[in-house]
C-alpha cells in the first residue's frame, strides 16, 4: 500500500510540472517588413511576452503584407502584424477580419529623393519605389503624396523596386528618384547623398501603420486566447518604453545593423508614436477609407468602426492592468 501510495505521489508531482507547460496555447503570428515598426512583435516575442503570457508561439516572418493577409485568411497563422490597408483591403473584399490592438497609429516613415530634388513640387514628374504594389509602403506613399498636394497617380509613377536594400540601389542607379524609408534606413540614405526630403510623421495622420489584426471568428471563439495577445503587445510596448538600450540593440540585431546614430534616431522616432495605451482607434480606418472613397464606393459606404474591436484594450485599462505597468 505505501508504494501505491508512492506511487501516487510521484503522478501528481508529476502532473503539476507538466501542467504549466500544457497550459501553453499554441499560436502562429506573421510580420513582414524590416523596419523598427516592427518593434513590438520582436520584443513580445525575443523578450519573453507572449510565452509570460501562456502563449506558445511561433513567429513568423513574410515577405510583404499582402502575402502576409492571405496566411491568416487560409488558417495557416491565427494573428498578424499588419497595417490600417492589409485590414481595409481585406475586410472590403469580404473577410472577416479586425483588428484588436494597435502598435503604430501614426505614420512616421520619410521620403527620401535624390540630393537634387529640394521640394515636394519637384517630384512631379518622377518615378518612386515602394516594396510591392498594393503593400503598407505603396499605401503610405501614396496617401502622403495626395496630402502633400501631388496626384500619385497622375502625376508620378511609382514601382515595386523591394525591400529598403534595393530600393536604395534604384535610387543609386536613378531607376527611381525618390522613395519611402523610415529610420534608421534615413541616415544610411543620407550618408550616400540623397535628402530627407519630407518627414511624413509631421503631417500627424493617424493610419495603423503597425497592428494585430486577426479574424472575427477568432474574436468569437478563442476570446481568451486573444486577450492574452493583446495583453503580451501592451507589455512588450512598455518594455519598449522603458528599456531604452536593450530595445535599441534589439533593433541593431533584427535590421542589421550597429550604427549608434541611426539606432538613436529609430529609437527616438518610432518610440514618440509607439502608444501606452494601444487602442485600434477607427480614426486610424476611417483615415484610408476617406481617401480611397473617391475611387471606391465600398470605401465610401464603410463603418470604420466595424474594423475594429476595441473591446480587448477597454479591458485591459479599466481592470487597471495598464497604469500598473506604467505604475500611476
Amino acid at each position: 500500500m505505501s508504494k501505491l501510495i508512492s506511487l501516487i505521489v510521484l503522478v501528481v508531482l508529476a502532473l503539476s510540472v507538466i501542467k504549466p507547460l500544457d497550459a501553453q496555447e499554441r499560436i502562429r503570428i506573421a510580420w513582414a517588413g524590416s523596419t523598427p515598426s516592427n518593434t513590438p512583435i520582436w520584443v513580445a516575442d525575443q523578450r519573453g511576452f507572449l510565452k509570460k503570457n501562456g502563449l506558445s508561439a511561433e513567429v513568423i516572418n513574410i515577405s510583404a503584407s499582402t502575402i502576409v493577409i492571405q496566411a491568416l485568411l487560409t488558417g495557416e497563422v491565427d494573428f498578424i502584424i499588419a497595417p490600417s490597408a492589409t485590414l481595409v483591403t481585406s475586410k472590403l473584399a469580404g473577410a472577416d477580419t479586425v483588428m484588436v490592438s494597435t502598435n503604430l497609429p501614426l505614420f512616421i516613415d520619410h521620403i527620401v529623393s535624390l540630393g537634387n530634388i529640394t521640394s515636394i513640387e519637384q517630384l512631379k514628374g518622377k518615378i518612386g519605389g515602394v516594396n510591392r504594389l498594393g503593400t503598407t509602403s505603396d499605401m503610405t506613399l501614396r496617401l502622403a503624396l495626395r496630402r502633400l498636394g501631388v496626384d500619385p497617380e497622375k502625376e508620378t509613377k511609382i514601382i515595386a523596386t523591394g525591400e529598403n536594400p534595393q530600393r536604395l540601389a534604384a535610387l543609386a542607379n536613378n531607376i527611381t528618384q525618390f522613395t519611402l524609408l523610415g529610420e534608421p534606413l534615413v541616415r544610411e540614405a543620407e550618408k550616400l547623398g540623397f535628402r530627407d526630403l519630407f518627414d511624413i510623421g509631421t503631417l500627424k495622420i493617424q493610419y495603423h501603420v503597425n497592428a494585430v489584426v486577426t479574424r472575427e471568428k477568432t474574436v468569437k471563439e478563442r476570446r481568451p486566447l486573444v486577450q492574452k495577445v493583446v495583453r503580451a503587445f501592451t507589455e512588450a510596448l512598455h518594455y519598449i518604453k522603458t528599456n531604452k538600450e536593450d530595445t535599441k540593440a534589439l533593433i541593431g540585431k533584427n535590421l542589421k545593423t550597429k550604427d549608434p546614430e541611426g539606432l538613436e534616431r529609430a529609437y527616438r522616432a518610432y518610440n514618440a508614436a509607439f502608444p501606452e495605451v494601444p487602442y485600434p482607434n477607427p480614426e486610424g480606418v476611417k483615415t484610408l477609407l476617406d481617401d480611397m472613397a473617391p475611387r471606391d464606393k465600398k470605401a465610401g459606404a464603410a463603418d470604420p468602426r466595424s474594423f475594429v474591436d476595441m473591446s480587448f484594450v477597454q479591458e485591459l485599462e479599466a481592470s487597471g492592468f495598464i497604469k500598473q505597468l506604467y505604475k500611476r
